[in-house]
């Protein structure tokens, strides 16, 4: 059985300052593992790095995934809420300064 803080997650770049304190984060905060690292020292060019990035998990238990985030070195922007298209939304920064999306899975609208 999964646990109510296991993230469903897709896929994002991240351009971070130090990858090595990045990765131990995402572990710590929002219990992620990276499952590949570039190793090739590219940089994107300046249009690209300085666009906003948000990342988005998505868990069973919001309100825990969004304490855990914080009590391990998250920055709290917004508690979890529920929104009115059904999902439960709240949002930290990650220690560079990254908007981290953590919400419930979307759920039907619910009819009054």
């Amino acid at each position: 059985m999964a646990s109510n803080l296991t993230p469903a997650f897709a896929y994002t770049v991240l351009y971070v300052k130090d990858v090595t304190r990045s990765v131990a984060f995402y572990a710590k905060a929002f219990g992620y593992s990276v499952r590949r690292l570039d190793e090739s020292h590219r940089h994107p060019s300046p249009a690209v790095s300085d666009q906003p990035v948000e990342v988005c998990f998505a868990y069973q238990d919001v309100d825990t995934a969004y304490k855990r985030a914080v009590e391990n070195g998250a920055e709290a922007v917004s508690e979890p809420e529920d929104k009115e298209w059904g999902q439960k939304v709240g949002y930290v920064r990650d220690i560079d300064g990254i908007v981290v999306r953590l919400g419930s899975y979307v759920q039907a609208p619910k009819k009054d």
